[in-house]
């Protein structure tokens, strides 16, 4: 994706819907370079078009939840795939942020091998030049295109990756990184469990949110990456319970 998109897909996020006359007009390009973005945006599933207009399908799946702060997450992003050596093989759950991690691995390391459950990510990055992909089994999940359960559990037990990348909906100190879904945060339970290492993709808004199921706790998890708006306070905290925390420059930083 290039950086005319980012800030085409930033500012449909801000108006949900918006025509296509008034994104020619912003990016300073004409309607022709406009609608062939949009078409590839679309394409990749992440936003939707009808007659001179763009806008966000609402619900509740990964290329939703890439529209709203896209920028910052291909940063966190891009600073997570930097710690993956070429032919690793590492485990990637689900979330908008593991999403393009996965996209950023397929693109510059040439033999990588990426176990997911995310049967989104799987397509997302199906035409990529590299990335070797293993996909788990499991109960589909339709709306948000993730395997979940006991056959995804079982069939993880058969590897060992150095590290699993895992994104989550909120944080709280009593409760730790939460998610909206009961099967999905007790399957990443269980796939964490087989790796060496968790790492968290988080930018720093969600710290205001709290979901409504545990997905993983404080001390499950090994490293952070996540943007310079981090609160202190969480960033301190998550420090003394040994969680290594890297942050990349918010656009607005730069």
């Amino acid at each position: 994706m290039n950086n005319r998109q980012s800030k085409i897909l930033e500012a449909i996020a801000k108006q949900q819907r918006i025509e296509v006359t008034d994104l020619a007009k912003r990016m300073d390009v004409s309607p022709v370079t406009i609608r062939k973005d949009l078409d590839q945006l679309e394409q990749r599933g992440l936003i939707r078009r009808e007659h001179g207009f763009a806008y966000i399908e609402t619900g509740a799946n990964d290329g939703t939840e890439l529209v709203y702060n896209y920028e910052i997450k291909r940063r966190i992003a891009q600073a997570a795939a930097a710690s993956v050596e070429e032919n690793e093989t590492v485990m990637i759950g689900c979330g908008s942020c593991c999403v393009i991690l996965a996209e950023e691995l397929a693109h510059t390391k040439k033999d990588v091998t990426i176990i997911t459950n995310s049967v989104f990510i799987a397509n997302y990055i199906n035409k990529a030049p590299h990335g070797n992909i293993i996909l788990l089994g499991g109960y589909y999940q339709r709306n948000s295109q993730v395997l979940v359960g006991p056959i995804a559990q079982e069939n993880a037990q058969m590897f060992s990756p150095n590290k699993f990348f895992i994104s989550a909906s909120g944080f709280s100190e009593a409760f730790g990184f939460t998610g909206d879904d009961y099967l999905r945060a007790q399957t990443i339970q269980e796939l964490a469990k087989q790796a060496r290492q968790v790492v968290l993709l988080f930018d720093s808004d969600r710290f205001s949110s709290n979901g409504v199921v545990k997905m993983a706790s404080v001390e499950s998890v090994n490293v952070m990456y996540t943007d310079d708006r981090i609160p202190p306070e969480k960033e301190a905290y998550l420090l003394q319970n040994n969680v290594q925390v890297h942050k990349v420059p918010s656009p607005k930083a730069t």
